[in-house]
Order: C-alpha cells, then structure tokens, then sequence
C-alpha cells in the first residue's frame, strides 16, 4: 500500500514511513518482498480455508509481527485457528439484544488520532456497576469485531490501552470477571490480532484496586504485566497520551467516549462490514488437514487447555 485513510481513523503524514523505518521495513522494495514470502506461505497451508487474504491484510500482520515473517505466519495461523477452536467469540452480533444494554455500562472507542509515537489510543471507561457475565461476553465479542476491522484499516506502531474503573466499585466488578474467559480474549487480541500494547493504564483510586491488578497480571504476559500504570486520577495520563487528542469527558478536544462509541457501534453493524466479517469468519483452518505434531507443538495451552486462575 502507498496511503492510508479510514473513516474512523485517522493518522500522521508519516505515519505510513515512520512505521515501516521502526521494523526496518523502509528500504524499496523490503515490504513487498515479505508480503510475497508470506502470500507464497498461505497458498502452501493444506489446512486454511481461506487463502486468497487481500495484501493490504497480509501486510498489516507483518507489521503487528514487528516485521518478522515468520512471526506473521505463527500469528495468522492462530488466528485461523482460534475461529475454528473459539467460533464463539466470531458468531454474529445482535446490536440490539446486546451493543444497546452494553452501551449503558462500558463507553468504549479507539481514538481517531494517533500520539506523536504512531500509538493508537484505546478507551473502556465503565460507567455503571449493572454489569452481567452476559454483557461481558457479548463485550468479547465486539472486541473481536471490532479487531477485525483493525487488520484492515489500522497501521500504527502499537496500542496505549486506558482501562477507567474511577466510577465503580471494583470489588463487585472483579467477581462479574471470568478469568478464563478474559484468559481466552487476551490470548485472541495478541497471539491471533497481534494486538502490540505498549502500555496498560487503569484509572481507580479504590483501595481494592490491587486485587484487579492482581488479576490481569494473570491473563498477561509477564512482559505486558509490567507495563500497567495504575492512575489515580485521569490527570497523569498526560505522561503516555497528549491531552489534546483526549475525549471531551477527559479535557480533550475529541468528541466524548459515548458520542465515539456510537460511532464505531454504526461501523460495526453495516452492511458493509457485516458482509465483511462474514467472509473473514470463514477463515478458519480445517484440522484434518493439519500436521497434529505441528498443532500440538503451537497450540498447548491456547484455547481449550488454559490453565485455571484465580483471585486472590
């Protein structure tokens, strides 16, 4: 790709070049020339059931694989195949029965401006304690949408993640949490999506706040485990993220977390990219075509093995 542009995303004049020079993908020709390994490296997976990816899309798995090859090729085989071990994180949404009541609960949004690092900026800011183990799913799932939508739109270096739990009691919220679930989530935003997060900020001056901490540091790696900032107040988040491409609800000049999270609620629910994921969902792996050495040498402990976790 020579440019990019997105309705919901917006990025730097050089952001497209910055990227690229950080994973050493800038000289002419390099980015091409991967896209190609890789492309060449799907057509020969016995056990995909999609294998005609868009190269825009093959190359933005490069990028969240710090341009490593053959990174990417571990990641979209795990993709691939968490849509066959995990469909139910894939199934369709019902906007209605499930984005409308969420809505009321979690203001979340990725911001349309990047910070001067080429960071994308996610917000999930909890506002009411009406929280079920159902609408947390059906969260999950619209994450998972929503990180489809990503690997064709976003180019960016790596994600700041803003979790606001200032307005409620986290005690509660953490006993609406099943571990294995959010295990399973965060396994498919990084190993599968290649999710980078470059930081982890939460927002809570409750004192129970440790015992929240304490349990993310568990479905994260240790390395993303000692990236957690713990902020008292959303002042000091001014230290990773520039106020002003901020929402309004935080002293920016962007529009409001709910006002963004309407929006990307209508991106996710058109016509367009309904159809979209549709297609994307079908491309999940056919296991009785795979190496069963190969799947048991990647795949212990991925989904339907994790191990059990607790809070303490």
């Amino acid at each position: 790709m020579e440019s990019l542009s997105d309705r919901m995303l917006r990025y730097k004049p050089d952001t497209l070049f910055e990227v690229r020079k950080e994973l050493n993908l800038d000289k002419p020709g390099r980015i091409n020339e991967a896209i190609d390994i890789l492309e060449d490296w799907v057509q020969k997976q016995p056990h995909f059931a999609k294998k005609d990816f868009p190269r825009e899309y093959l190359e933005r798995f490069i990028v969240t694989s710090k341009g490593l090859v053959e990174r990417a090729k571990e990641k979209l085989d795990k993709l691939c195949t968490f849509k066959t071990l995990m469909p139910e994180f894939f199934s369709p949404i019902d906007v209605k029965k499930e984005l409308e009541p969420i809505q009321q609960i979690i203001h979340t949004a990725h911001l349309p401006e990047m910070t001067p690092q080429h960071h994308r900026v996610y917000i999930a800011k909890i506002v009411s304690e009406n929280l079920e183990s159902s609408y947390v799913f059906s969260y999950y799932k619209y994450l998972t949408a929503i990180s489809e939508y990503m690997m064709q739109a976003e180019y960016c270096s790596g994600f700041q993640i803003i979790l606001d739990y200032s307005q409620i009691n986290i005690l509660s919220f953490v006993t609406k949490i099943n571990p294995m679930e959010l295990r399973q989530i965060i396994t498919l935003m990084t190993e599968g999506y290649g999710c980078r997060i470059k930081g982890i900020h939460v927002i809570s001056s409750s004192k129970m706040v440790d015992t929240l901490i304490s349990m993310l540091k568990q479905v994260f790696s240790a390395k993303l485990g000692d990236r957690i900032h713990l902020h008292k107040t959303p002042d000091t988040l001014s230290d990773f993220v520039p106020k002003e491409i901020m929402p309004s609800d935080y002293g920016g000049k962007e529009k409001s977390v709910l006002e963004l999270n309407k929006e990307w609620v209508e991106v996710i629910n058109s016509k367009e990219f309904l159809e979209y994921m549709s297609i994307m969902n079908k491309a999940n792996t056919i296991e009785s075509c795979r190496q069963s050495s190969k799947f048991t040498e990647n795949y212990v402990g991925m989904p339907g093995s994790f191990r059990a976790l607790s809070v303490d």
